[in-house]
């Protein structure tokens, strides 16, 4: 069900251009995606829905998981988990990928884990964790996919924790990957701060001298571009090399994917190319500001049969740098009638924004005041009424 504006349903940005042109970006990568999550504008795609492995970005779901599990109380960092003899060995070794240096028997922490599965990329440190949330990896792959169809995941599977070939049973789509890696920023702020920008990290012991191993985090994007604080990068020889990446600058964050790519400094070439266009070539345009009002949602079963939806922060569109943009039109969009009890600041529709060079942008309304449920004899009342078409 849609609502309507209260605010102008049209409105033109410099009154009188002419329709604005995307930027032109070309990318040798297969697979290119460029979102803007302050406006929902999608910047570049490029064969985004179809499917492939994803190689070692499949660890951000296993991070995923454990973020959720933490932010819910069901996880300690400090917990410690038990590397098992039979994990080390098939995870150890140059045939084995990337790896933390773990060593058999070794207890290691939830906390170091996570840093050896975001900065590390060990598959060793993503199996050991799946092991010890869910006793097994295949129980916690079952997790994972639960998770993905949490998270609106429509066209990805995981078989593995580590992301690691297996015969076609892992597949992601750029699309999905960026939703992935949307949900790890703004679901969890704290951990993804804490864990995704490490610029290196520490573990394990060199045989013969006992020289404390460090590794760099491979993030293309750390040290090159501004604002870059995730996310993870991904190689195997089927998948190519791949990144999904995020920077923020001057309040605009973007989230990049690219797959495909034949060589480890191709990777790291086109993710701060694709990324500094991103900021360079496009610019935020004010919209509305905060607290605006800009359409109301029905409620049912409620005191009150309807809520002002607002903007939960100054809400501007994406468009194009230095050219003269236009906005065709927008719109109120919800599933309704929503329910009772609402929470002041809830997130209860969407603003769609049509615009003439990036399609359309989304972004969040919220509820301007609490909306308490009606009471018993209230309720029936409204029962009534719908019963009888009176509603």
């Amino acid at each position: 069900m849609r609502a309507s504006l209260l605010a102008a349903v049209s409105v033109s940005l410099l009154a009188g251009s002419a329709p604005a042109k995307a930027p032109p970006f070309d990318t040798p990568a297969k697979v290119a995606y460029l979102i803007d999550l302050s406006s929902g504008a999608v910047l570049l795609s490029k064969n985004a829905d179809v499917r492939m492995p994803p190689a070692s970005m499949a660890k951000m779901m296993t991070t995923n998981v454990a973020f959720e599990l933490i932010r819910k109380g069901d996880l300690k960092a400090d917990k410690m988990c038990t590397v098992r003899p039979e994990t080390w060995q098939k995870w150890h070794g140059p045939q084995a990928g990337s790896t933390m240096f773990l060593s058999p028997g070794e207890q290691v922490s939830v906390d170091e884990l996570l840093k050896g599965i975001i900065t590390l990329s060990g598959n060793d440190a993503s199996v050991v964790l799946a092991e010890c949330i869910a006793g097994t990896e295949d129980a916690f792959t079952n997790v994972m996919n639960e998770n993905a169809k949490r998270l609106g995941l429509t066209n990805s599977h995981f078989g593995t924790a580590n992301g690691w070939p297996d015969e076609g049973r892992t597949y992601v789509t750029a699309r999905d990957l960026a939703t992935l890696a949307r949900a790890e920023i703004e679901n969890y702020p704290d951990l993804y701060k804490k864990y995704y920008s490490l610029v290196s990290y520490t573990h394990g012991k060199t045989l013969g001298s006992g020289a404390d191993i460090t590794q760099a985090n491979r993030n293309p994007l750390l040290g090159r571009v501004p604002g870059a604080d995730g996310l993870k990068t991904g190689h195997t020889d089927e998948a190519g090399y791949g990144f999904t990446g995020s920077a923020v600058q001057n309040g605009r964050r973007l989230i990049m994917v690219v797959a495909g790519l034949d060589s480890y400094n191709g990777r790291i070439e086109e993710s701060v190319r694709m990324m500094q266009w991103g900021f360079n070539a496009w610019q935020a345009q004010p919209l509305f500001k905060k607290d605006t009002v800009l359409g109301t949602a029905k409620v049912q079963m409620a005191g009150s049969g309807e809520v002002d939806l607002v903007a939960p922060r100054d809400l501007a569109i994406t468009i194009p740098a230095g050219v003269l943009s236009k906005v065709q039109g927008m719109k109120v969009r919800y599933n309704g009638p929503v329910k009772a009890p609402i929470a002041k600041g809830q997130h209860i529709a969407d603003l769609v924004v049509m615009t003439s060079d990036s399609g359309e942008q989304v972004m969040p309304l919220v509820a301007a005041n609490d909306v308490g449920e009606a009471g018993f004899f209230a309720r029936i009342w409204i029962g009534l009424k719908q019963l009888f078409g009176m509603a």
